[in-house]
């Protein structure tokens, strides 16, 4: 019987097709609002930073109390899930495997998680705390204790808190109850099957947004911080120009490593990535000053958990200035705002995990070594000040972006830790493209585990051009506000989903129970069934 073949028109047109497979509710609807803002932002021009700048201010001022409330409840919910009678549930099944080995299941989540900010701001932050501190005098021992416990503080605990309960959320409901790994899954026990209707697909939009501007503020701060190390070891101008370049060839490279896959691409970089790193902090352990660093870490750890409390609920409201609106509540944005980017990524290479392995892996492994980090090149730059070797406290109030190679410029082979820091901070810069576009894929792509990849390449080039134009429209002012808009609504969005993931452990659990007594009872009378044929 003959069978009717496809003209090679046709199948070069289904080709095509499966390379741009799209869910047309949440594709199109995403591109039309993020190519409105691309477009008013080249409109407005001038006025277009000055809009942003309002934007910022005016949500930080009035949402100040709900991100904070939000944080704290996130840490709350992923640390009861882990230690409830839902810890021992394991993702994707009992019989369920790890997929990668505990080390490149770190170095992933860790590249993912937030590279690119602890290269800007492990020097930055200490030094503009101990510059401003919010709760000391300015020069007395209390200010050099805030300004690494401040630094903790945003970087810690919460940051993780966010990504661990979303990254649950998404790994439970993809690999447990068999849904596609898309926002929306997650709040299938409150919306149930109306999570494929326009509910469902608003839910996705959401997260593309936040994902894409979370990611467009990394990018920015990556830029910016690699062509000032261009300027400061090649003497190349830290333009505009110079910075959307650095956009432009990094994102071909994340094109090309999207295109890979995680296994190719993502996985190979994030090694790399902490490979290197961790032979950046060793060199600074080494000839830095040891010693302050380790006590200042072990201290600066002892004086963040003390105080843990009062730090997490400040919110301001006794005291004037605006440390809040400028530092703590963008963080709590920038973290909320990533949560989607980083929980899915997070969950996509977290199958076979428990619950337990799962919340206390993403919470305390890179929280210590964060912390680790930052008392490495923000202690050192600590002592450097008050010791009064160095002034790099007031250079990095004069351009942040030059903090870190202002301090490796006081230790020895400056000029090769120096391209080793770019080369670090591109790299970074690359993972966290490609991580973000796979999550993106996923979420326009109908929650498929391997989206296509003409779909990877469009939203890997997007998440570019985007970063470069808020960058050349309205600098770093418009990519926090574009990451601290986004933030807001999902800040709701995120204290229902814990309710939801409550909900999903709780059937998970009961399910998993019955199965248990089931087997006990069949197990209890196969052993009568042999007692009683033995006496006869």
């Amino acid at each position: 019987m003959n069978q009717k073949k496809d003209s090679p028109t046709e199948s070069s047109k289904s080709k095509i097709k499966s390379l741009f497979e799209i869910h047309g509710p949440v594709f199109w609807p995403s591109v039309i609002l993020i190519s409105l803002l691309i477009a008013g932002t080249i409109i407005a021009g001038d006025a277009a930073e000055e809009l942003f700048n309002s934007v910022r201010v005016g949500i930080t001022e009035s949402a100040t109390w709900l991100f904070v409330i939000g944080v704290n409840i996130f840490i709350g919910f992923s640390l009861y899930f882990a230690f409830s009678k839902y810890g021992a549930i394991r993702l994707g099944g009992q019989n369920s495997e790890p997929e990668f080995s505990t080390m490149a299941w770190f170095a992933m989540l860790f590249s993912a998680g937030m590279g690119i900010g602890l290269m800007f701001f492990a020097v930055a932050e200490p030094m503009w705390h101990l510059l401003y501190p919010p709760h000391a005098d300015v020069g007395s021992t209390g200010a050099v204790r805030d300004a690494m416990g401040i630094t903790f503080l945003h970087w810690g605990l919460h940051a993780w808190g966010v990504y661990a309960v979303v990254g649950l959320a998404l790994a439970f409901f993809a690999f447990n109850r068999k849904l596609p790994l898309s926002f929306r899954s997650v709040f299938y026990p409150l919306l149930g099957e109306r999570i494929n209707g326009w509910m469902g697909d608003l839910i996705d939009i959401l997260a593309v947004l936040a994902t894409l501007f979370g990611l467009a503020t990394s990018l920015g701060l990556g830029a910016s911080q690699a062509g000032a190390g261009m300027e400061y070891v090649f003497g190349l101008e830290n333009s505009v120009t110079l910075q959307v370049i650095i956009i432009v060839v990094v994102t071909a490279i994340a094109v090309v490593s999207v295109v890979l896959g995680i296994d190719k691409g993502v996985k190979v970089l994030s090694e790399f990535n902490i490979r290197v790193a961790a032979l950046f902090l060793l060199f600074i352990l080494i000839v830095g000053p040891t010693l302050y660093i380790l006590s200042s870490f072990v201290q600066s750890t002892g004086h963040y958990l003390q105080n843990f409390a009062s730090y997490a609920t400040w919110t301001q409201t006794f005291e004037e200035g605006n440390f809040m609106t400028t530092w703590t509540v963008f963080y709590w944005a920038w973290w909320i705002s990533w949560s989607p980017y980083v929980g899915m990524f997070i969950a996509r290479i977290s199958k076979g995990r428990t619950v337990k392995q799962f919340v206390l892996g993403v919470l305390i492994v890179p929280t210590m070594v964060t912390f680790l980090w930052m008392s490495g090149f923000g202690g050192s730059a600590l002592y450097l000040e008050t010791a009064g070797i160095a002034e790099i406290a007031a250079a990095v109030e004069a351009d942040q972006t030059t903090s870190l190679f202002i301090l490796l410029d006081q230790f020895p082979l400056s000029i090769v830790t120096s391209i080793l820091a770019i080369i670090l901070i591109l790299s970074f810069f690359v993972t966290s493209s490609d991580s973000g576009s796979l999550v993106i894929d996923g979420l326009t792509s109908g929650g498929k585990l391997h989206s296509p990849a003409g779909i990877r390449v469009f939203w890997a080039s997007t998440e570019g051009i985007v970063a470069a134009i808020l960058l050349i429209g309205g600098g770093l002012s418009a990519l926090q506000a574009g990451a601290i808009s986004t933030g807001l609504p999902f800040v709701l969005v995120l204290l229902f989903m814990c309710y939801s993931l409550q909900k999903g452990l709780e059937r998970e659990y009961r399910e998993h129970l019955s199965k248990t007594k089931e087997k006990e009872r069949e197990s209890y009378q196969e052993l009568v069934q042999r007692l009683l044929s033995k006496r006869k």
